[in-house]
């Protein structure tokens, strides 16, 4: 176990299940904060439950973690000096741990049925014993007859002996400031089952002691398991780490979050096609504020700026809209390169409209350009650049496009001086610049409205109605197509 005064911070999902956006915040808080007070950022399988842990939750837990950038510095795949790090790998040190507590006087074995059990809780009910938990029955059994029991073959659990006059357990937390439990309240809980399987509160603290854990962040639905924790810390003679119950993520009707709220899984986001960035900048902000005001932080800010004293005990509600806003504000943020790389060329491909091959550098640098700003998602590009791959005999016509801007008196007027002013353009000097300069003088010298101009010229080049700027969307088809179409919704018009 560390013995320096090193921050070491651990992440401990169980893989009954995929990341859920709660564990995914409990997670970037541990990292930032490790990573904020140049200190250790520890990843742990608790599989100790065997009907719902399997091999393939981890491994989606893992993918999870490192789509969110979530980089551990011990743990599965990186290793370490304090493994095992996954639970099912440590049964015999959580045996070791409580066979010594038992030998120091400070567990014992119980051999109360379940039928003893509740037998002695109705009894406590009917006198209106103020303690109505375990009744202590095994607690001080002679420990040569409790060793021949055993050795009998006659089933036991392991429970920790409470000290009866411990005082009350005060929780130091980090997030809610001091929180005290009464410890008369504490039965002596077990700390292993019959089956020879330890409890959740015993194996965590075994756990976080051998690991040398300084602060435990977690969900305050944790927060009640605390004293019980802290009892096994003092037994084992462990010292206890600082606690950072950190409030519940709620839906915007103020219930906990859940399916009826939309994605709940880190999985489903990425898949949805969130930027990593966007949704740890996001998640990050659902219950800690760098200082009141600041909504974008980048992940190296949230990695050296991160603390604790800045996270709210209060819950925090899922805003879907502030996502996408936010998502929004980091495809914006990236360069034209960038999101040719990251975005456009991988939804082109998937769409099976470019493999990034059919065009030169400067025509999808000009396209990055035109999308950013309209575009939230990847899934959205394949919309809005179909018409850049269709035939000039296919393009498709929006029908109600058509009859609003081509089936009126002036279309085929705007659509044959569209094609007289930009036929005069060089091919290689089909610019936005240039053909916005080319159909500058048409609505003049028509006579008519821009509408009445630029709408028709719009529906015949793209289908529709609406196209980002008319000099940009030109230049992307390009001039041999937009003449070609021009020529071709002359026969649409009135």
């Amino acid at each position: 176990m560390p013995t320096d005064s090193r921050v070491r911070v651990r992440f401990a999902p169980s893989p009954t299940g995929k990341l859920h956006i709660g564990g995914a915040r409990t997670a970037i808080y541990n990292w930032a904060f490790a990573r904020a007070m140049g200190g250790d950022f520890i990843l742990r399988i608790d599989d100790t439950d065997p009907a719902r842990s399997t091999d393939e939750n981890t491994r989606i837990i893992l993918r999870a973690m490192r789509w969110l950038g979530l980089d551990w510095d011990e743990g599965p795949e990186a290793g370490g000096d304090c493994g095992p790090y996954r639970q099912t790998e440590c049964l015999p040190l959580y045996r070791e741990a409580a066979q010594r507590l038992v030998d120091e006087g400070k567990a014992y074995r119980c051999f109360c049925s379940a039928e003893k059990l509740a037998a002695d809780h109705d009894a406590a009910v009917a006198r209106k014993d103020p303690f109505q938990g375990y009744q202590r029955t095994c607690r001080d059994l002679d420990a040569s007859e409790s060793q021949a029991r055993a050795e009998a073959g006659e089933p036991y659990t392991i429970r920790i002996k409470v000290p009866l006059d411990r005082g009350d357990v005060i929780v130091h937390d980090a997030v809610h400031g001091d929180v005290t439990f009464n410890a008369k309240e504490l039965d002596d809980f077990i700390i292993f089952r019959s089956d020879g399987t330890p409890t959740y509160n015993f194996a965590t603290v075994v756990d976080d002691a051998r690991m040398g854990i300084t602060h435990v962040i977690r969900g305050d639905d944790h927060l009640s398991n605390t004293p019980r924790q802290i009892m096994v810390y003092e037994a084992l003679g462990a010292p206890t780490p600082t606690f950072a119950h950190i409030s519940m993520i709620l839906g915007a009707d103020g219930k906990k979050l859940s399916k009826r709220h939309g994605a709940t899984s880190v999985e489903e986001y990425r898949d949805t096609g969130f930027l990593s960035d966007a949704f740890v900048n996001y998640l990050a902000l659902l219950g800690w504020s760098l200082d009141g005001e600041t909504t974008i932080i980048p992940r190296d800010v949230l990695a050296s700026r991160f603390s604790l004293d800045h996270v709210s005990k209060n819950p925090a509600i899922m805003d879907p809209e502030k996502l996408d806003w936010m998502q929004q504000h980091y495809i914006m943020a990236m360069d034209d390169a960038e999101f040719t790389r990251e975005i456009l060329l991988p939804a082109l491909d998937e769409a099976g409209l470019d493999d990034g091959t059919k065009r030169d550098g400067a025509w999808y640098a000009l396209l990055a350009q035109v999308l950013k700003p309209r575009v939230t998602f990847a899934r959205e590009i394949a919309g809005q650049t179909g018409y850049l791959y269709a035939s000039d005999d296919d393009l498709a016509y929006d029908e109600k496009a058509v009859a609003k801007w081509l089936g009126k008196a002036g279309a085929r007027e705007a659509l044959d001086a569209a094609g007289a002013a930009l036929g005069t353009l060089p091919a290689d000097g089909f610019t936005p610049a240039a053909i916005e300069s080319a159909l500058e003088a048409l609505p003049e010298q028509l006579g008519m409205g821009k509408g009445k101009v630029f709408q028709p010229i719009r529906v015949a080049v793209v289908g529709g109605a609406a196209s980002p700027g008319i000099g940009e969307t030109l230049a992307l088809v390009g001039k041999e197509h937009v003449l070609a179409r021009l020529a071709r919704a002359t026969s649409l018009c009135a």
